[in-house]
């Protein structure tokens, strides 16, 4: 006769866990053998298994053996960050016939044998309860389906730069219907004005000239110059924007991605150096000058870092030195007599091209001066006095022409873009991405993508690249029949739910709204990531989290405990 223990021990889901060593990163600071015997003792588990690489070919492959071998209802993997490896690990579930949602990952790298590598014996015993507090949350998971939704392959590229095109370009080779919108008059962005470009010597409007008349051709762009956008909404797949011509008439578009590459401006260098526009200009003036062929001084002065890496712009513009050493060479190549000084904190010379454009400079007598930042030149009527930090005195020159590398600023309209779209800018007013590393060209946001010094002062080659980069970022969401997301979202109960809208309050995605006709709030599955904050503000618990409902969490703090 089997007792109510027994009965309720066979009416619990099939349990399997898999350790995983990951070489030495886990194993070498914990005791692994030892949490798979104390998993295999838990209640429910039907099979542990210790594996060398979980994440491997091999290591995969065990867990879809021991899900059909085993019966297994439910699987935990304990190894690395779910972050990295928790979709690898539930579609593999997947395949081997089990739910994906019937999944849990326990961390005990990160949390266990990294934090704790000093300690064995404690890292073990915390690994353990990690482990059980996965397990006991398993036991309540609850089979769920992704969630489709219909896409439109169209884009919208907004900004007609050097990013721009090369992004637009790109989609339209690749088979997308792109709409391109400039609020200026002419395609091209900065680099119309720009003289010659390095490292090397193509001309500026040579390079623009062939790429803007390469999207003019193309069938699948189309073009609204003078144009703005003034409304974006909908979500990744279905984005409903309205435009602004010149002509004063509004567009509506239905695209299934964004594109944001307005890129940058030079800095006017108002207030600094004794700026006049005349006796001192900035590199961009420069610029001008030497494309028309009304260049003629023969003293030269160019000063690094004006405007910024100072408290308003604490960053490095990164392309200001590659210009200045440029535009010094141009001058030197049409005039060998002429003397050109660059006063500079640190050459940005990245990269091996530059880096030898560099060491050629210096070889052309191109004179290079370190000046303290704490002592910064004086321009004063046309005498030009600094510290130099290596010589350890004070030089004073007096040249015709005073030359002024400002930086790349963000656009104006930049922050009402990011409010528009709701996404993310730094302290300096660029687009901020989602990961620096692992998702540089993308926004926290599905579907938005941002490329070219919109993002961050960038060079000629960087702009193009990145743009390229979006394209194939915006393959990957519209080359499928359909858009598959996962059910990790939020629900509302509209039986229990009062309709107080402080869910919507909380809700970072703008993912909620109110329903006035039954008095509800509602979630839109596709817009919602997941992230819990209705959920744990709901006072009826009206809303809860699909994977993460209070009996799943309830579970794992019992089993802590």
């Amino acid at each position: 006769m089997t007792n109510k223990t027994d009965e309720k021990r066979q009416e619990e889901p099939r349990v399997g866990v898999f350790i995983c060593d990951c070489g030495s990163n886990i194993a070498g600071h914990i005791d692994c053998p030892a949490i798979t015997e104390y998993a295999a003792s838990l209640p429910g588990v039907a099979f542990a298994k210790e594996n060398l690489y979980s994440c491997s070919e091999g290591g995969i492959a065990e867990i879809k053996k021991a899900i059909k071998d085993n019966e297994l209802e439910r699987v935990v993997v304990a190894s690395c960050s779910p972050r990295t490896h928790q979709p690898l690990f539930s579609s593999s579930c997947g395949e081997a016939g089990l739910n994906p949602y019937l999944f849990e990952m326990v961390n005990i790298r990160d949390q266990c044998s990294w934090v704790h590598m000093q300690d064995r014996e404690k890292g073990t015993e915390k690994a353990k309860e990690l482990v059980r507090m996965g397990v006991a949350k398993s036991k309540n998971l609850e089979p769920q389906e992704d969630i489709e939704s219909s896409l439109v392959d169209r884009v919208l590229v907004i900004g007609g730069g050097v990013a721009g095109l090369s992004a637009a370009q790109t989609m339209s080779g690749m088979g997308l219907e792109v709409i391109l919108v400039e609020k200026e008059q002419e395609l091209g962005g900065v680099l119309r004005y720009l003289n010659q470009l390095a490292p090397g010597e193509q001309s500026a409007t040579e390079y623009i000239d062939s790429l803007v008349g390469s999207v003019r051709d193309d069938p699948g762009i189309t073009v609204h110059l003078g144009a703005e956008v003034q409304t974006v909404g909908g979500y990744i797949g279905n984005y409903q924007v309205s435009l602004q011509t010149s002509d004063g008439q509004s567009l509506e578009e239905k695209v299934g991605c964004l594109v944001v590459a307005i890129g940058g401006v030079p800095l006017t260098p108002e207030g600094l150096y004794s700026y006049d526009g005349e006796t001192v200009i900035s590199q961009m003036e420069l610029e001008e000058k030497l494309k028309n062929r009304t260049f003629g001084a023969k003293k030269i002065v160019m000063i690094q870092c004006a405007g910024a890496r100072d408290e308003q712009r604490a960053y490095c513009s990164r392309i200001c030195c590659l210009t200045a050493v440029k535009n010094a060479m141009l001058i030197k190549e049409q005039d060998p007599e002429a003397e050109v000084h660059i006063l500079y904190r640190d050459m940005q010379m990245y990269g091996t091209e530059k880096e030898q454009m560099l060491w050629d400079a210096r070889a052309m007598g191109i004179n290079f001066h370190v000046y303290d930042p704490a002592n910064k030149p004086v321009v004063d009527q046309g005498r030009v006095t600094f510290y130099h930090s290596l010589l350890g005195k004070e030089i004073s020159l007096n040249p015709e022409q005073v030359v002024l590398s400002t930086p790349l600023v963000a656009r104006e309209d930049a922050q009402r873009i990011s409010q528009m779209m709701r996404v993310p800018m730094d302290q300096n007013k660029f687009f901020l991405e989602a990961h620096a590393k692992l998702r540089p060209l993308d926004f926290a946001a599905d579907g938005i993508f941002v490329c070219g010094s919109a993002r961050y002062p960038a060079t000629v080659d960087e702009a193009r690249s990145q743009g390229t980069g979006v394209a194939s970022r915006v393959g990957t969401i519209l080359f499928k029949d359909k858009l598959i997301s996962s059910a990790i979202v939020a629900v509302v109960n509209p039986e229990s739910c009062v309709g107080c809208m402080g869910c919507m309050d909380v809700c970072p995605y703008q993912a909620i709204t109110y329903d006035p006709e039954n008095k509800v709030c509602v979630i839109n599955d596709i817009l919602c990531k997941g992230c819990g904050s209705c959920a744990a503000t709901c006072p009826s618990e009206s809303v809860q989290l699909r994977g993460y409902k209070p009996n799943q969490l309830l579970a794992q703090i019992r089993a802590a405990a």
